[in-house]
C-alpha cells in the first residue's frame, strides 16, 4: 500500500457518490461537476488498485472494497468535524464573565462574592450590572450569548431560555423596609397606619403588580386605606430606590433576600412582617457552548448553594410565623 494518503477531496467525493449511487448527485452537493468527481473517483481507485464503483449506464454500483472502506471514510469524517469543533473552542481559562440585575449585583451577590473568591482564587470575574436582565411581563427577553457574559442571572416569571441549562434560584417576597431611626422618637413608626407619616419610595423597575408588588397592593394587604399609595419619589432603578431608603429617605417595599445584607449591617429594618409573594424568581441561565468550562460550573455550584440556603431561611421564617 502507498504510504502516502490519496487527496481529502477524493475520499469526500467518494463517500458522497456511495450515499448517492450517483456522480451526478454527489456533484450537486459538493458544487463540482459530475466529470470533477468522476475524476477523483477514477484517482482514487488508481491510487488503491482496486475498483470502487460498477458504472452502469443509468447509475453505478458499490463494490465490496467500497462497502469495506465506507464504515472508516465516515468515522475519519466525523473525527475531522471534533477535531474542528475542538480547535474553535476557547481555552478554559479563569475568566469568568457574569450579568445580573442592579439591585441582585449590588445588595445580594456583592456582599458573598468575597466566600467565592476565597474558594477559588483562581477565577477572575467579571461582573456586569444591566436592567434589561429584568423580564418584563409581555416584553421581550435579552437574547442569551449577546456580549460577553457567560453567566446570566434572571428576575422575572419565565424561564424559557433558548440554548440554555436553567436553574431557579429563589422566589422572593415583598415587604416594608427603613433606617431603624424610624422606630424610635416622636414619630416613631410603631403601627402600619402610621406609614402615612412617612414618604413612600417607588420601584417602578418592573410594571407588572404579578411580578413587583406594589405600594397600593401591600397597603390593602396591610388592611390600611388612609395612605395614598401613589405619592413619593418614583425610581426607575431597583438597586436605587433601595439606597434611597438607607439614605433615610422614605420606605421603601423591598425583596426579602436582597436586603439582608443590610438589615444585618444594621442599614435597614423591617418595621412590619406583612410580606406579598411574587410570581415571579431569580433563574440562573448558562448557555450550553460554555455550560462545561470548570469557572462557570465553579460559580454556578458555589450560586446555588448560596440560593439553597436563602430558600432555607425563608422556610423557616414563615414556620415561625405559622407556628
Amino acid at each position: 500500500m502507498n504510504a502516502r494518503l490519496p487527496p481529502l477531496g477524493a475520499f469526500r467525493a467518494f463517500e458522497a457518490a456511495v450515499r448517492h449511487l450517483s456522480f451526478k448527485k454527489a456533484a450537486e452537493e459538493l458544487h463540482v461537476t459530475p466529470a470533477a468527481i468522476s475524476h477523483q473517483i477514477k484517482a482514487l481507485e488508481d491510487h488503491l488498485g482496486v475498483q470502487l464503483f460498477e458504472r452502469l449506464p443509468r447509475a453505478v454500483g458499490v463494490t465490496d472494497p467500497a462497502r469495506a472502506m465506507l464504515p472508516k471514510v465516515r468515522e475519519a469524517f466525523e473525527c475531522l468535524s471534533v477535531a474542528i469543533e475542538r480547535g474553535q473552542m476557547r481555552p478554559d481559562t479563569g475568566k469568568l464573565s457574569v450579568s445580573a440585575p442592579p439591585s441582585f449585583a449590588s445588595h445580594w451577590l456583592m456582599p458573598r462574592l468575597h466566600k467565592f473568591a476565597a474558594l477559588h482564587p483562581g477565577v477572575d470575574l467579571s461582573l456586569s450590572s444591566r436592567a434589561n436582565l429584568i423580564d418584563k411581563s409581555g416584553g421581550e427577553g435579552l437574547e442569551l450569548g449577546e456580549g460577553a457574559a457567560e453567566v446570566f442571572i434572571r428576575y422575572g416569571g419565565s424561564q424559557q431560555y433558548q440554548g440554555c441549562r436553567v436553574k431557579a434560584l429563589f422566589t422572593p417576597t415583598y415587604l416594608p423596609a427603613c433606617r431603624p431611626e424610624f422606630l424610635k422618637g416622636e414619630n416613631a413608626l410603631l403601627e402600619v397606619a402610621d406609614i402615612a407619616r412617612y414618604t413612600l419610595i417607588h420601584d417602578d423597575t418592573i410594571p407588572d403588580e404579578a411580578d413587583r408588588p406594589s405600594w397600593d397592593a401591600w397597603l390593602r394587604a396591610a388592611g390600611v386605606t388612609e395612605v395614598d399609595a401613589s405619592r413619593g419619589p418614583h425610581f426607575s432603578d431597583g438597586g436605587l430606590a433601595l439606597e434611597a431608603a438607607i439614605d433615610g429617605l422614605g420606605i421603601v417595599l423591598a425583596l426579602k433576600p436582597l436586603v439582608d445584607a443590610d438589615v444585618a449591617a444594621g442599614r435597614l429594618v423591617f418595621p412590619f412582617d406583612i410580606t406579598l409573594p411574587t410570581h415571579a424568581a431569580y433563574y440562573l441561565a448558562v448557555p450550553e457552548a460554555v455550560a462545561e468550562r470548570r469557572a462557570v460550573t465553579d460559580f454556578c455550584n458555589w450560586l446555588i448553594e448560596e440560593a439553597r440556603a436563602v430558600e432555607m431561611g425563608m422556610q423557616r421564617e414563615l414556620a415561625d410565623v405559622v407556628s
